[in-house]
């Protein structure tokens, strides 16, 4: 059913929801447009109107063909709405929830496409603090890049920001989707233009391997993982890539790359790429233990009745429908204390192991230690026995007299 949006816009039909709203398909003086309705909760706030308004200029001026642009800002009632550029394509999650990995020179290409977009954000003065696959259109219209890729644009610039009005987010909250948070933000401190770089480079590792490189479990894990571990190497990528990829996910902000630096080195490694196939890493799952919360890597298919999670985006709307889920764009979360980021386990977030073998330092590698040492002692008990038994058989079955003594090589006895 249509719907009006303000007095110069008509929304048709959805086209996909989200925490923070809902996108439609509609039409304005000019022709189609996408509008992103906000939640009637966040229209029914006066000081994020406010704000709202305050960044219509900020928003507005923000043209780039790597940028979604916004057209206009309808404050109408309880409608509190983005009116965009209709991109004719898909997101980058649904991409990857088809082809789970990309090849590398279709992943790098998309995330060039990406950090140019940024980089004329950062000019500008914005930071979008919420970089990932939901927030990057494909333009399925437009000629194809490098490894086929389609042209890349970033998307709901502001909407994070427009969310984390004081009031909404105290001191102690962060918002954003766990599995690309920096770590400054992770410990408390407020974002720059660095984040967005992390995000991205945690973006590009996905599009690669199929999995974010700190992701999975209880969003509380994968904040801690961002601070205190470090990331594993991709099998089969040059090194050039690998090495930009580690600066970028760098714990000190400083250590990151700009955007316009960031795009013209991953273009710069195009060539080297061209024809790679995607890379054959295997994907991690995480398993809740039932007794301590915490996760486990399991070994071979999960047991009956168990819940185990493939290592990627972790669903932020409690309830959400499968079709939802993945549109998730923002989530309020505690900033863990200082104790309990130290709590975990320090240093690769996966390390490499042989096949089936539990993750060092889980629970299931603790029992199965318990196991062997178990084991091990009642072995140990069982060979002493045997050869107990095996003694008394031998010295009792022997009928002839013992050996005589060797007074060269015994000790003198005593009177």
């Amino acid at each position: 059913m249509a719907r009006k949006i303000g007095s110069r816009y008509t929304a048709h039909q959805i086209l996909g929801r989200g925490s923070a709203g809902t996108v439609w398909l509609g039409e304005g003086p000019e022709g189609p447009v996408a509008i992103k309705l906000l939640r009637e909760d966040l229209a029914s706030d006066q000081e994020l109107v406010g704000r709202f308004v305050q960044e219509r200029t900020a928003l507005l001026g923000l043209e780039h063909p790597h940028v979604v642009s916004v057209r206009d800002l309808v404050v109408d009632g309880n409608d509190l709405a983005l009116v965009m550029d209709l991109v004719r394509g898909t997101d980058l999650r649904t991409r990857l929830d088809r082809d789970r990995r990309l090849a590398p020179e279709a992943a790098v290409a998309i995330a060039a496409d990406i950090a140019d977009g940024l980089a004329a954000a950062h000019a500008a003065g914005v930071v979008h603090r919420d970089v990932k696959p939901e927030n990057v259109l494909l333009d399925m219209q437009g000629p194809l890049g490098p490894g086929g890729s389609h042209r890349a644009l970033l998307t709901d610039f502001g909407v994070a920001k427009l969310i984390d009005t004081p009031r909404r987010t105290k001191a102690t909250k962060i918002i954003g989707t766990p599995d690309y948070l920096a770590p400054e933000i992770v410990e408390g401190l407020p974002p720059r233009a660095s984040v967005d770089i992390y995000a991205l480079a945690t973006v590009l590792y996905e599009l690669l391997a199929g999995f974010t490189p700190f992701g999975g479990g209880h969003p509380g894990a994968v904040l801690r993982r961002h601070v205190t571990e470090t990331v594993v190497p991709l099998p089969g990528i040059p090194d050039e890539l690998w090495q930009l990829l580690v600066q970028c996910l760098a714990k000190a902000p400083a250590s990151r790359l700009r955007a316009s630096e960031l795009g013209a080195r991953l273009r710069e490694l195009l060539p080297m790429l061209a024809g790679m196939p995607p890379l054959e890493v295997d994907e991690p799952d995480t398993e809740q233990s039932e007794e301590t919360g915490r996760e486990e890597q399991p070994a071979g298919p999960a047991p009956a009745g168990r819940q185990v999670r493939r290592r990627g985006a972790v669903p932020l709307v409690p309830g959400a429908k499968p079709a939802d889920s993945n549109r998730d764009t923002h989530t309020s979360m505690r900033v863990p204390a200082p104790d309990e980021l130290a709590g975990g386990a320090h240093g690769t977030a996966r390390a490499p192991r042989a096949p089936g073998a539990p993750r060092p330092g889980s629970a299931r590698n603790r029992a199965v230690a318990r196991r062997r040492r178990v084991a091990l002692g009642a072995g140990a008990v069982v060979l002493a026995a045997a050869v107990g038994v095996g003694a008394w058989l031998s010295s009792s079955g022997d009928d002839t007299d013992p050996p005589p003594q060797d007074t060269k090589n015994s000790a003198p006895q005593t009177p």
